[in-house]
């Protein structure tokens, strides 16, 4: 069955895995879903990502981050932009809980941050906001 949109695929494995307590989940390779793994890990939203290439498909196993207590450095991941609706930002990105959360964003700079984006003085498409 074909996913119409990658990123809320992503997402949705994410914040599953999360509420399950798992340590590591397996989601589906694309260019895109590495560069959001990479930009979570420098974060610290997730621990590690490795990509596993196998016969049949390739695909990026996330170990995710939690806290001494056993809760999940993930609290929330909603994403904003949507395939019905997509969500642009111009240069004047507002910060998500007053800077304690994220934006990410899909720019002409690559994937960033809203803070990134504000220092880059570039807007883009928000993807989706974790906290």
């Amino acid at each position: 069955m074909p996913v119409t949109d990658s990123i809320a695929d992503y997402i949705t494995r994410i914040r599953n895995a999360g509420r399950a307590n798992n340590k590591t989940t397996d989601i589906p390779y694309s260019k895109l879903r590495e560069n959001i793994s990479q930009l979570l890990v420098e974060k610290g939203y997730i621990k590690n990502f490795t990509v596993i290439t196998t016969e049949q498909f390739p695909f990026i196993r996330v170990e995710l981050k939690y806290s001494a207590a056993g809760e999940p450095a993930i609290r929330e991941i909603t994403r904003v932009s949507k395939p019905g609706r997509r969500v642009y930002q111009g240069k004047d990105i507002r910060k998500y809980l007053g800077g304690l959360g994220l934006y990410i964003l899909s720019s002409s700079k690559g994937i960033i941050t809203d803070k990134e984006a504000r220092e880059k003085g570039v807007g883009g498409e928000i993807l989706f906001r974790i906290y």
